[in-house]
C-alpha cells in the first residue's frame, strides 16, 4: 500500500478504526492475524556450528590432508603435530569469532520495548510488540517510533531518521496526503517509520504496517536474503591450494611411475612419493595465514575496531572502492555553524561540533561583538528564540532537541553570550512554535524595559516578510538574498534570524503581529561538519588507489559540498539522486558508477543496487556505514564496516568489522594492516614453495639416472620441520614495508603469488635441486659414504632455505637494504633451526633416527658456500624486475 499517498481518512477506513483507537478483542484478533510486532531475527549461530565451522574451509583442509600422509608414513609424532595445528587454529578462529558475535549482540538496542495507544478512547502503554495495523500510537519528544504510522495530527513534531535515510537533519512531519510517485522514505514526510526518534513536537498516527512488513523490518529481511561474498584471500587460497594439490599429485603419481620404470622397490618408491608430496604442499602455509590474520586482529582491536571474521582485516587491503555513507561516518553528525551575515560582512565561525570553543572572524581577524550590534542581535535572537538546551558532555555538550536549535545556541557562547544569563534576563514571554507551513517560530521577550518579537526560520520563507534590515540605510536589497543563495549553493543550511519592537505593555503573540515592521538583522549559514580525520584518510585512500564513493540519504547539494570538502569529488561534482535510480536499470547504472563518486537522496536498496554493479566490474568493495539503510550493501559487499557507538543493531550484524569509535580513519588503517597481512602471507609462500620444487626436481633427476636418492623420506620431513617450524611464522610478523600504503591496489584477477613471485619460487627451487644433487654426487666422488653424502645433501637443503628466509622479508627491496633486527624473531627462529640441524647430525640418539653421520669443518664451508649463492640469485632476480617497466598486471597463482 502506497500509504503516504493516501488522505487520512481512506487510510482509517482502509484499515477499519478510527482516532478512538482499536478495542482490546479487535486488537487481539489482529494480533493473533498479524503477529507480534517484531523484527525477524537471524538465527542466532551456536558455539558448536562456529567451532564447526572452523573445519570447512581450505586452511584445515590441507593440513588434515597433510596429516592424513604423515599417518600413511607411520610418522606419527609428525601427524600429532600437525593436528594440534588444526586444533590450535580453530580454536583461535573460534575463539575470535565467538568474542566478536558476544560484543556485536551486545549492542542491540533498536526495537522499541513500549509505546503509548489509544484503544477505546483510552490512553494506555503497551507492550510495542503488541501493536498491531489499526491501532492510534502517540507520539511526543524523546521517545522512538514504535512502528510505521501514517500520522494525521502533528504538532511542530520532528523525526530523527538519519539512522533510516542517513539524513542529518530531522525531519519535519506534515498530515497531508502526497501524490509523487517513486518517493524514498526520507521523502514520505506524512509517515513516521519504526525505530526512528522524536526530537520535538507531539503527533498521533496510525499504526499501518509492523513487524517485518515495515520499512526497517523488509530491510532486515533484505539483509538476511543477501548471500554473503566470500572473502578474496579465501578465493586466492582456495584457488592456490587445488594447484598445489594437483601438482603435487602429479608429481608423486610420476615420481612412483618411474621407480617402477627403473625397477626400483614399490614400497620405498610408495614412501618417497608420499615423502615428496609432503615436501611439495607447503602444511606450515594455513598455520601462518591464521597467524598473520590474527595479528592483524590484534593490532586492529588495539586500534578499536571489532573483526568478526578473521580474513576480514586482510580484504580491505585488496580493497578497490569503500563505499561510504555520509552522516556520522565522514561527518559529525554535529550541526555547526560555520558563516554569519549581516547584511554588509561575513563572518567566519571556527571550531567544530557542540564545543563552545571557537571564535568569530572577519578576514582571519577576531571580531569584537561590542563594535557590531547587528551580529549581537543575530546571535542574540538565534539563542533566545530557541525551545533547545544543551547538556554538558565531558569537554563539549549534547543537545537535547533540534540539533539546528543547539548549534545556535554553540555559535552564541562562541561569541561570549551566557545562554542561562540571557534567558534569565530575557525570559519568553509568549511563543509562536515553528510550524513547517510558514517556515519560522517567534518569541516575545523583554529587553531592558522593552518589548521584541524575535523571530527566525528559512531564509526562502523570512526574507520576504522583512521589509527593513539593521545595516546601511535600513532598506531591504537584494545583498542578503545573493548571499543566502551563495550560501546554499556551499550545501549549507541557511537561517534568517529578524525581530520587531512592540508596546511595553504587550504579553501575547500570533501570527498577525509579524505582518508588518519586522527587521532583517542577518543569517546563519550551518553545516554537519566533515571530521577532520576523515579528509586525512580519504587523502590516504587516493594515494593508495582506493576511490572513496559517497552514498547518503541527504540532500544532492549538501552531499556535493561534503564531498568537495573531504576531497572524495572536484568543486562540482556530478551527482545521482534515488529518483535517478529509480529511473536506471541494472545494465544502466552498471555504466555510470565508475563515473559517480556521489549518490544522495538514496533508498536502502539503492546502496545495495550500487554495491554490486562496482563488484560486477571486478572490484574489490568495501562498504561502510551505520544506519539500517546500509545493512543490505554492508553484508553483500566484499567487506563491511559498521560504525560501533552510533550504528545500528542491524548493521552491526550484517557487518564483518564494526569501529567502535566510528572513525574512517580506522578504517584507512585497517587498510595499511590488511596490506601488510597480504604481503607477509606471499612472503611466506615463496619461502614455502622452494624446498618442494627442489625435492621433486632432485628425486626425479636421481631416479631417472639410478642414482642413489639424496635423501631419506624421513630427512625431508625434517627439513620440512627444521626450516618451517618457527621461521615461517616469524616471516609473518614482518613489519610493513616503506610505501606500502601509497602503492596502487592489487589486480582484483591477481593470484595468491605474482608471475614474479611465481617465477622466483621456481629459480630458487631448482637452484636448491641442483645445489642439493651437486653436494650429493660430488660426495659420493669423493668416497664419502652414502649415510654421510645424504647428511650433506639435506643439510644444504636446510641452509639454502634458511638464507632463502632472509630473501622473502621483502618481494622487491634488497636484502642489503633491509635493517637485520627489524624483526628479531626471524633471527632468533634461524639460530633455533641451526641449533636443531646441529643436533640432528652430532646427538646420538638423533643421528641414529636420521641416519646421519657427523660432517667435518671444511664440508660446512662447501655448503655455506654453495647455500649463499641463493642470495646472489634472488639480489639479481629483484634487480631485473626492479629496472624492468610495469606492464599490465596478470594473474598468478
Amino acid at each position: 500500500m502506497k500509504w503516504h499517498q493516501r488522505e487520512t481518512q481512506d487510510v482509517l477506513r482502509e484499515l477499519n478504526t478510527s482516532e478512538d483507537g482499536l478495542s482490546p478483542q479487535t486488537a487481539a484478533d489482529r494480533l493473533a492475524h498479524y503477529g507480534l510486532n517484531r523484527l525477524t531475527e537471524e538465527d542466532k549461530i551456536s558455539k558448536w556450528s562456529i567451532l564447526l565451522h572452523q573445519f570447512t574451509n581450505p586452511l584445515a583442509y590441507i593440513l588434515v590432508i597433510v596429516a592424513i600422509i604423515t599417518l600413511i608414513l607411520q610418522e606419527y609424532k609428525d601427524a600429532g603435530i600437525i593436528l594440534a595445528a588444526v586444533l590450535i587454529r580453530a580454536l583461535i578462529g573460534f575463539s575470535q569469532e565467538l568474542k566478536a558475535e558476544k560484543s556485536i549482540r551486545a549492542l542491540k538496542a533498536i526495537m522499541v520495548p513500549r509505546a503509548l495507544v489509544v484503544r477505546d478512547g483510552h490512553e494506555i502503554e503497551i507492550d510495542s510488540a503488541q501493536l498491531v495495523p489499526g491501532d492510534i500510537v502517540l507520539l511526543s519528544s524523546g521517545v522512538r517510533v514504535p512502528a510505521d504510522l501514517r500520522l494525521f495530527m502533528a504538532q511542530e513534531l520532528k523525526i530523527d531518521e538519519a539512522m533510516l535515510t542517513g539524513e542529518s537533519i530531522p525531519v519535519e512531519k506534515i498530515t497531508s496526503s502526497l501524490e509523487l510517485e517513486h518517493l524514498t522514505p526520507g521523502d514520505q514526510r506524512n509517515l513516521a517509520f519504526m525505530g526512528t526518534a522524536v526530537t520535538t513536537g507531539r503527533g498521533r498516527g496510525v499504526v499501518v504496517e509492523t513487524g517485518a512488513r515495515t520499512v526497517l523490518g523488509g530491510i532486515a529481511q533484505e539483509v538476511k536474503g543477501v548471500e554473503l561474498t566470500q572473502a578474496p584471500l579465501l578465493q586466492k587460497f582456495e584457488a592456490f591450494a587445488k594447484r598445489i594439490g594437483l601438482v603435487a599429485l602429479s608429481a608423486a603419481i610420476a615420481l612412483f611411475l618411474l621407480g617402477i620404470l627403473v625397477k626400483e622397490p614399490v614400497k620405498e618408491m610408495f614412501m618417497t612419493a608420499v615423502a615428496a608430496t609432503v615436501a611439495t604442499i607447503p602444511e606450515g602455509l594455513p598455520i601462518v595465514v591464521t597467524v598473520a590474520l590474527a595479528i592483524g586482529v590484534a593490532r586492529m582491536t588495539r586500534q578499536r575496531a571489532i573483526i568478526r571474521k578473521l580474513p576480514a582485516v586482510e580484504t580491505l587491503g585488496s580493497t578497490t572502492v569503500i563505499c561510504t555513507d555520509k552522516t556520522g561516518t565522514l561527518t559529525k553528525n554535529e550541526m555547526t555553524v560555520k558563516i554569519a551575515y549581516d547584511g554588509e560582512q561575513f563572518f567566519d565561525v571556527t571550531g567544530t561540533g557542540y564545543d563552545s570553543k571557537g571564535e568569530f572572524q572577519h578576514q582571519g581577524s577576531p571580531v569584537n561583538l561590542k563594535d557590531n550590534p547587528a551580529l549581537t542581535q543575530v546571535l542574540r535572537i538565534g539563542l533566545l528564540c530557541n525551545e533547545s538546551h544543551l547538556e554538558p558532555k565531558g569537554e563539549t555538550y549534547s543537545v537535547q532537541g533540534d540539533p539546528t536549535e543547539g548549534a545556535l545556541i554553540v555559535s552564541a557562547m562562541k561569541a561570549g553570550l551566557d545562554p542561562e544569563v540571557e534567558k534569565e534576563r530575557h525570559p519568553i514571554l509568549a511563543m509562536l512554535p515553528f510550524e513547517s507551513e510558514l517556515g519560522y517560530m517567534a518569541t516575545l521577550h523583554d529587553i531592558e524595559g522593552q518589548r521584541f518579537i524575535f523571530i527566525k526560520g528559512a531564509a526562502e520563507k523570512l526574507l520576504d516578510r522583512c521589509t527593513i534590515c539593521m545595516v546601511g540605510d535600513g532598506r531591504m536589497g537584494s545583498a542578503f538574498q545573493e548571499a543566502a543563495n551563495h550560501l546554499a549553493r556551499d550545501g549549507l543550511r541557511v537561517l534568517a534570524l529578524a525581530f520587531k519592537a512592540v508596546s511595553p505593555d504587550k504579553n501575547t503573540l500570533t501570527h498577525q503581529d509579524l505582518e508588518a515592521d519586522v527587521v532583517l538583522a542577518g543569517l546563519q549559514a550551518m553545516v554537519d561538519p566533515p571530521r577532520p580525520e576523515a579528509i586525512e584518510a580519504i587523502a590516504g585512500c587516493k594515494a593508495a588507489g582506493i576511490r572513496v564513493v559517497m552514498i547518503t540519504g541527504d540532500y544532492p547539494v549538501t552531499a556535493a559540498a561534503v564531498a568537495s570538502t573531504l576531497g572524495i569529488a572536484s568543486t562540482s561534482p556530478e551527482v545521482l539522486t534515488g529518483q535517478d535510480l529509480e529511473a536506471m536499470s541494472d545494465n544502466e547504472l552498471y555504466d555510470r558508477v565508475q563515473e559517480v563518486s556521489i549518490f544522495a537522496r538514496v533508498a536502502p536498496h539503492h546502496k545495495l543496487r550500487i554495491t554490486r554493479q562496482l563488484m560486477r566490474h571486478g572490484e574489490i568493495v568495501a562498504v561502510t556505514g551505520d544506519g539500517v539503510n546500509d545493512a543490505p550493501a554492508l553484508k553483500a559487499a566484499h567487506i563491511g564496516v559498521a560504525m560501533g557507538r552510533t550504528g545500528t543493531d542491524v548493521a552491526k550484524e550484517a557487518a564483518d568489522m564494526v569501529v567502535v569509535d566510528d572513525n574512517f580513519a580506522t578504517i584507512f588503517k585497517a587498510v595499511e594492516e590488511g596490506r601488510i597481512i597480504f604481503d607477509n602471507i606471499r612472503k611466506v609462500t615463496v619461502y614455502l614453495l622452494p624446498p618442494g620444487i627442489a625435492a621433486i626436481s632432485s628425486i626425479l633427476v636421481t631416479v631417472s639416472l639410478g642414482l642413489p636418492m639424496p635423501y631419506l623420506p624421513a630427512q625431508l620431513l625434517w627439513v620440512n620441520l627444521v626450516t618451517n617450524a618457527l621461521t615461517d611464522i616469524s616471516l609473518a610478523c614482518e613489519p610493513g614495508e616503506p610505501g606500502v600504503v601509497s602503492r596502487p591496489p592489487r589486480h582484483p584477477q591477481e593470484g595468491l603469488l605474482s608471475w614474479v613471485l611465481v617465477e622466483r619460487a621456481l629459480l630458487v627451487g631448482l637452484l636448491i635441486g641442483g645445489g642439493v644433487l651437486y653436494k650429493s654426487m660430488y660426495s659420493l666422488d669423493q668416497g664419502l659414504s652414502l649415510e654421510k653424502s645424504r647428511t650433506i645433501a639435506f643439510t644444504t637443503m636446510v641452509f639454502f632455505q634458511l638464507f632463502q628466509a632472509w630473501n622473502s622479508r621483502s618481494e622487491g627491496r634488497s636484502l642489503f637494504r633491509l635493517n637485520p633486527f627489524s624483526n628479531p624473531f626471524l633471527f632468533l627462529s634461524m639460530v633455533a633451526a641451526t641449533l636443531a640441524q646441529l643436533g640432528v647430525i652430532y646427538l646420538p640418539g638423533l643421528t641414529w633416527l636420521f641416519r646421519t653421520e657427523p660432517i667435518a669443518p671444511q664440508e660446512w664451508l662447501r655448503i655455506a658456500a654453495m647455500s649463499l649463492t641463493v642470495i646472489v640469485l634472488v639480489e639479481v632476480h629483484k634487480l631485473l624486475r626492479r629496472q624492468k617497466p610495469r606492464g599490465v598486471v596478470k594473474s598468478g597463482s
